[in-house]
């Protein structure tokens, strides 16, 4: 893995190649970057690349830097993907989530997500020698993973929709409206999450990797990941006192990601007399959309925790 400052240093050689490039074509497409004429969105990842839709509507062209099927965390830019980082009118993210682009992005035209809400901090984990083990590829003190709790990313589409009314005032009063319609339906489907979960068996959930702690706290869950991120292999100590508290606790369900390999998870499911389901993170576009998936990723916590509304 880079560390941050060949990663800063692989990113400015790109951004400086972008810009010959560019200065070499005569290109005459606008700042935005858009051929289209509308101020071009450039979000990170699917939550955001959703949100970006929905809020900048027919004012604005939204693309995203994560392909579809493709683990944000494992991001990579090239050279088209920096330079659409540079002429953009906005590039929403979240820092943390993907190092790349929180090498690339210029703060002048960029929105760090996370800063809109109330975070809470990473996870931690203690290895056989009981050090601490915290998630390396973040590198930041608190979890990134907003976008799990439909009440905070209300608060991110208000603050998205100023963010783009100032960016292209023309169209301002057209981006606070749907900002404020996109709120208004994310608090809806808080409302759903919130009376769904009220009355349940069991209040712990036990994950792939530790990405649901904004819907836990939202919703008064436990969750306990079986690793930090997707990309870390758990130790056997961790294992066994993750299965412990399963036990102890009546778990009967071990969530499962789409982009993650299930192997770990059914392992310890097998070993605990559970079952596994798939519980989706959203980093990656679902087959329908964010407010479908997250009613789905309701439906399953409603069954493997017992509840009833």
């Amino acid at each position: 893995m880079m560390s941050g400052f060949s990663r800063s240093w692989a990113v400015g050689l790109l951004a400086a190649s972008a810009l010959l490039t560019t200065s070499a074509c005569g290109s005459g497409t606008a700042e935005t970057g858009s051929v289209s004429g509308k101020p071009e969105v450039v979000a990170a990842f699917y939550p955001l690349q959703w949100l970006s839709e929905q809020v900048g509507g027919s004012d604005a062209q939204v693309s995203v830097l994560t392909a579809p099927g493709v683990e944000p965390h494992d991001l990579e830019l090239g050279i088209p993907q920096v330079t659409q980082i540079k002429n953009a009118a906005l590039t929403v993210y979240i820092k943390g989530i993907q190092p790349a682009v929180d090498d690339a992005v210029d703060p002048e035209t960029s929105f760090d997500a996370a800063t809109a809400v109330s975070t809470i901090p990473a996870g931690e984990h203690s290895d056989e020698d009981g050090h601490a083990e915290e998630e390396h590829e973040h590198e930041v003190a608190y979890d990134p993973h907003i976008w799990l709790d439909p009440a905070r990313l209300a608060t991110v589409a208000t603050e998205l929709g100023e963010r783009l009314a100032a960016a292209d005032p023309a169209h301002a009063q057209g981006y606070k409206d749907r900002a404020a319609k996109t709120a208004d339906a994310l608090n809806a489907l808080d409302q759903e999450f919130a009376k769904g979960l009220t009355t349940c068996k069991t209040k712990t959930l036990v994950t792939a990797h530790e990405a649901f702690g904004y819907l836990a706290d939202r919703y008064h869950l436990k969750q306990v990941g079986i690793t930090l991120d997707p990309e870390t292999e758990p130790s056997p100590t961790r294992l066994s006192e993750v299965g412990k508290l399963a036990r102890a606790e009546g778990v009967t369900t071990i969530f499962t990601e789409a982009l993650v390999s299930p192997k770990v998870a059914e392992v310890l499911a097998n070993e605990v007399g559970a079952k596994t389901a798939v519980l989706d993170p959203l980093e990656s576009k679902p087959s329908g959309d964010y407010v479908s998936a997250m009613r789905d990723n309701l439906k399953t916590l409603q069954t493997a925790l017992g509840c009833t509304s």
